[in-house]
């Protein structure tokens, strides 16, 4: 882990994981000979899934939000050269993807034995697989953020955290109060139980996903950080040390989630 210097946090340590949370949510979710999934036309899941696919010798369909453009944008293109099955809902039948029509209709095309991964790979296995994640963390610390788009990374990161330490997970989304309800659900899915261990921040968001600010776009410039997961998670956390959020000597790790970057120090 690096540590990130920065004299807006004072007396509170910030350190920075690596950890790409894709393979660990699919570490559980690959016992199948088929594999069925959903993503937007440039979904980190959908590139995910397709090479895990090509490793594991497993059948994979991803099912596309939108229609169909060609030539294919480089992450689907990708993902069909790794042998991926790509299909395409409307916006409209899309946002209804998790309700039982939309699903039967699925299975009826792509068979009954496909199993069906959720967006983005939250699932019980997933949150089983990110639970292993605390463990794996040799230094003291206190607290560990991550970015939250669905809420399994946060989930299992709760479940797995020793007894005292405690998770902050920073909204990608606007209006994802919703999450907080994800989180509880994926828990109970996985364990048959929650924990109180955790909060969901709210006010980092930025305009919502993929959106941002002159603010922001400063902030990843100066860091030079990925922008819609990680960057709205470290702007949070160096504006709450600078409000005194955090006591002093407070020691957090923050998960750099997805491909390898190199935050820089101020």
């Amino acid at each position: 882990m690096e540590e990130l210097l920065d004299p807006g946090l004072g007396r509170v340590r910030l350190f920075l994981m690596q950890d790409d949370n894709k393979p660990r949510k699919l570490r559980y979710n690959l016992g199948h000979s088929r594999l069925l999934t959903f993503g937007g036309a440039y979904s980190n899941h959908i590139r995910a899934v397709a090479e895990a696919g090509r490793r594991h010798g497993i059948e994979t369909i991803g099912v596309i939000r939108g229609e169909e453009h060609l030539p294919l944008n480089p992450s689907l293109a990708h993902a069909k050269a790794c042998g991926m099955t790509l299909t395409y809902l409307d916006r409209a039948s899309y946002r209804l993807k998790h309700t039982e029509g939309v699903l039967a209709a699925l299975r009826a095309r792509w068979g009954d034995d496909v199993a069906i991964l959720p967006e983005g790979g939250s699932n019980a296995a997933a949150v089983r697989g990110c639970a292993e994640l605390p463990g794996e963390i040799s230094a003291e610390y206190d607290v560990i953020c991550c970015p939250v788009g669905t809420g399994g990374t946060l989930a299992g990161i709760s479940a797995g955290l020793p007894e005292g330490k405690r998770a902050i997970g920073f909204a990608v989304l606007k209006g994802a109060g919703f999450l907080a309800g994800e989180v509880a659900r994926l828990q109970r899915e996985a364990y048959g139980r929650t924990w109180a261990n955790w909060e969901l921040n709210l006010d980092y968001h930025f305009g919502g996903y993929a959106k941002s600010t002159p603010a922001l776009d400063a902030f990843i410039r100066k860091y030079r950080v990925e922008g819609i997961y990680v960057a709205k998670m470290l702007y949070g956390i160096l504006d709450l040390a600078r409000q005194g959020a955090f006591p002093d000597g407070t020691r957090i790790v923050a998960v750099i989630t997805g491909q390898p970057s190199t935050p820089v120090s101020a």
